[in-house]
């Protein structure tokens, strides 16, 4: 599987089980994802992005979106999107 990072998570919201994730390249509904910090990691299949709590299909480079995630992140952790 080839890594591409895509951005860095800048905040987490426990309750929602949402990260903010500031985007250094375009990611879009169904992508897989990696998220990482340290040594501590996990695979997830994008299945929810938000913009403005308006839900989006694609999100562009430079972009702010909130992300539907399945396990707890930390702040700074790095987001790769997975590619054969």
């Amino acid at each position: 599987m080839k890594k591409t990072r895509v951005g860095k998570i800048t905040h987490y919201y426990d309750k929602a089980g949402v990260a903010v994730l500031e985007l250094s390249a375009a990611l879009k509904e169904g992508d897989e994802i990696r998220i990482e910090k340290g040594e501590e990691g996990f695979e997830q299949t994008i299945s929810s992005m938000q913009i403005e709590h308006e839900k989006i299909k694609t999100a562009k480079k430079g972009q702010a979106i909130g992300l539907k995630v399945k396990q707890p992140v930390k702040e700074n952790s790095e987001v790769f999107k997975l590619s054969a």
